[in-house]
Parts: structure tokens; C-alpha cells; sequence
């Protein structure tokens, strides 16, 4: 496997080499290229209210992310960044920032405090068309259902990565990397051994295909199963976009299809499908849509995990189903946004049912609110409001509101 990554890369190099396209190689200074770099800031003050029918308490988080960060010039093709991160709350801290603890007397906000190197890469830009970055990074792959930094927590999940990325073919984009550790949400690491494989055709603006592979060699993925080795590898293909049909209405649509199976002494259990089927219709920056999501159970078994994904967006706002339940889900969705005088409406409506077992899951309301006061200024407001189904459905009623600012420079 290692000699396969090793020549996927070389051959993503070797591409980029043979474009007719020159490199920007930067400055022949060094001392130009360390001093010429900008600094970057984000912050993310956030107040987060949570609900849940078995708690005696409500949540009242008001927590901050603060994210520094420096990026070099570029010398002879190479350049860096660095980034460090800091989260804390502020008051009393009335949540429990910990899911593993379950006799708390306050629901779950799953932010914990704690400093940390967020970023710090190298990437070489020495070949046309081609970025080979290595280090710790964020990584975001497609919709973010697979890989992704699930940047809704105030933890972002960050990756100690080789990755290459090459666009010398005519609108393709092939991606190929390989994971080593990764850092999670709550600020917790865990050794991984990925390679991950990724690639992208556009074959008209908005509208691409994708295949991709994603090879976990990871024991404990942070995900409660049941199994004792969760090693897996998923394989799939996504067609997505919008179609133009006449300025300026658009179809909106999505086919997407997985496998995923045990990899590298993964429990033989593993043996799950997904699919993903979307249709819609888009009016300027007004949209509505239908989608189903299936993540497939083998048997009550074993359900389709994404360990490496941004859960947060997919399922429902409320996070009720991070991971899967061992019956699988079949989601169905309603999806709405529209942009009136420059303020951001989004909403969707579920309903979860399990693959197999013809369980209820229960449904929920997400509704959300941008606003972008300046140019590095946003603000949100976002609500879910989750309601079980059946009793056995080891679920129970669960509502959450976030005020968000979010500045960036």
C-alpha cells in the first residue's frame, strides 16, 4: 500500500512537470519571502443553548475560538504557515464539554478549552499546476461527507498529512494523500494510517464527477459500534451540480454511491452501502430540493460509518446520529434558502428511518440566519429542534440555538 501512495504521488508530480504552464517559484530571497508573508485572525465568539428532554438542566455556552496564523512568501517554490488555536469559555461553565460522561446533569456542548497548534505546513509550488503540501492541515474533500475539518465545533479537526494535488488535465482536479494522525473536535489524538485518493472532473461550470477512495487503518475511529477494530475503506463515485436550463433558473441534482468494507484486520462485519439521491431546482439565490441519504445497515450489524467527515452538516443540526445506529438511517430531507436583501435564510426538514428494522427515528427542524454586518464581519443565528420517534429508538427530544460572530482578516 505504502509503494502505491508513493507512486500515486510521483505520477500527480510527473503530471504537473509535463504542463506547458511555468511555476510561480517566488523570490531567490529568503529573508523577502519569511518577511513578505500576512498574518491571519479569526475569531469565533459563540453563545450555544441545548434542550434535551433527560437532563435536568439546560446548556449555556458561551465559548471563543481564537485561530493566529502566519503565511510566509514564496522561495524557490516553497512557502509555510503556521497556526495556533485557542479555545475557552467564558462565565460559568453550566454544559458538559465531554460526551463520554453521560451522569452529567447538563446535555452535551462539545467544546472543550485547551491551546494548540491548529496548522504548520510546508508546500512546494515547484511544479506547474501541482501543490504538494505536508504537515499538520485542514482537509476538505467534495461535500465534506467523507473528509473534512467540520469546522462547526469550536475544535477543528486537522490532519498530520503528506498530500498532493495536481490540475495539469484538462478540468480535472486529482487529489491523492496520505493521513497519520489526526486531531479531533474535542481536542484529542489519535494515530491513523489513510491513504486517501480523490478525483474530480468538471465537465461543465458547477456540474462534476468524482471517484474516490479512502483506505482508514484505525482501530478506534471515535465512533461507538460496538467493534473492537473499525479499519474500513470505502470506494464511491458523485455526480453533482447545478444545469443551467435557461438564465437564470437551474436543476439541481446529486447520484452519489459507496461501499464500504473492513480493511487491515477491520471486524469482518464491516459491509455497508451508501447512496445519496438529490433533485431540485434553483431560481437566482433562491433554491428548494429533495434528497435522500441512505447509510446502510449489513443485517442490524453494522451501519455506514464516516469517521473522517463533517457529521455536524449531514443528518440533521442536532448531531443525534454522528454516528450511525447499527440499523442504518434512511434520511429524507427538504431542503429551502433564499437571500433577501443580503441576509442568508436557510432551513431543512428530516425524516430518519432506520435501513432495516422499519424503526422511526423521528424528525427534525433546522433553520438558520446569516448576516454579514461588514466585509470581515458575520453574524448567524442558527435553531434545531429534533423530535424522537419510536421508543426504541434510543433517541429523545433535543432543541439547540447558536448565536455565532464570526470575524476574519
Amino acid at each position: 500500500m505504502r509503494r502505491l501512495i508513493r507512486t500515486t504521488l510521483a505520477s500527480l508530480l510527473l503530471a504537473g512537470s509535463a504542463s506547458a504552464q511555468q511555476p510561480d517559484l517566488g523570490t531567490t530571497d529568503l529573508g523577502q519571502a519569511l518577511t513578505s508573508g500576512k498574518p491571519t485572525i479569526y475569531l469565533r465568539p459563540r453563545y450555544e443553548h441545548v434542550e434535551q428532554e433527560n437532563k435536568p438542566n439546560d446548556a449555556n455556552a458561551y465559548t471563543m475560538r481564537t485561530m493566529l496564523g502566519y503565511r510566509t512568501g514564496t522561495w524557490y517554490g516553497l512557502s509555510g504557515y503556521a497556526e495556533g488555536i485557542n479555545v475557552g469559555h467564558i462565565g460559568p461553565q453550566d454544559y458538559n464539554d465531554n460526551p463520554a460522561v453521560t451522569n452529567s446533569p447538563y446535555p452535551t456542548v462539545a467544546d472543550p478549552d485547551g491551546t494548540d497548534v491548529n496548522q504548520l505546513y510546508i508546500d512546494y509550488t515547484g511544479v506547474p499546476q501541482t501543490l504538494a503540501r505536508g504537515g499538520r492541515q485542514s482537509i476538505k474533500l467534495d461535500n465534506v461527507r467523507f473528509i473534512g475539518n467540520v469546522d462547526f465545533r469550536q475544535w477543528q479537526q486537522v490532519f498530520n498529512a503528506v498530500t498532493v494535488e495536481n490540475s495539469s488535465l484538462p478540468n480535472t482536479n486529482l487529489y491523492a494523500g496520505f493521513l497519520m494522525r489526526q486531531r479531533t473536535t474535542l481536542d484529542t489524538q489519535r494515530d491513523i494510517n489513510a491513504p486517501i485518493f480523490n478525483a474530480r472532473y468538471t465537465w461543465q461550470p458547477g456540474n462534476a464527477l468524482v471517484a474516490y477512495a479512502y483506505l482508514q487503518d484505525q482501530a478506534n475511529t471515535g465512533q461507538n459500534t460496538g467493534l473492537s477494530n473499525n479499519s474500513n475503506k470505502i470506494f464511491g463515485a458523485r455526480a453533482d451540480g447545478g444545469y443551467p436550463i435557461g438564465d437564470p433558473w437551474k436543476v439541481l441534482y446529486t447520484a452519489e454511491y459507496a461501499k464500504q468494507e473492513a480493511y487491515t484486520g477491520g471486524d469482518p462485519s464491516i459491509d455497508a452501502r451508501y447512496y445519496h439521491l438529490g433533485i431540485g431546482g434553483q431560481y437566482r439565490d433562491i433554491f428548494l430540493r429533495l434528497d435522500q441519504e441512505r447509510l446502510g445497515s449489513n443485517n442490524a450489524q453494522y451501519a455506514f460509518q464516516t469517521p473522517l467527515g463533517t457529521n455536524h452538516l449531514f443528518q440533521g443540526w442536532a448531531d443525534q446520529f454522528t454516528t450511525t445506529p447499527r440499523q442504518g438511517i434512511r434520511d429524507t430531507y427538504v431542503t429551502a434558502s433564499a437571500k433577501p436583501y443580503k441576509v442568508g435564510l436557510y432551513s431543512e426538514y428530516h425524516w430518519f428511518r432506520s435501513d432495516t428494522g422499519d424503526i422511526d427515528f423521528g424528525h427534525e427542524l433546522d433553520v438558520g440566519i446569516t448576516y454579514a454586518f461588514l466585509k470581515q464581519l458575520t453574524g448567524k443565528i442558527e435553531y434545531a429542534d429534533y423530535r424522537q420517534g419510536d421508543a426504541n429508538s434510543g433517541k429523545t427530544d433535543l432543541r439547540k440555538i447558536w448565536i455565532t460572530l464570526i470575524y476574519t482578516y
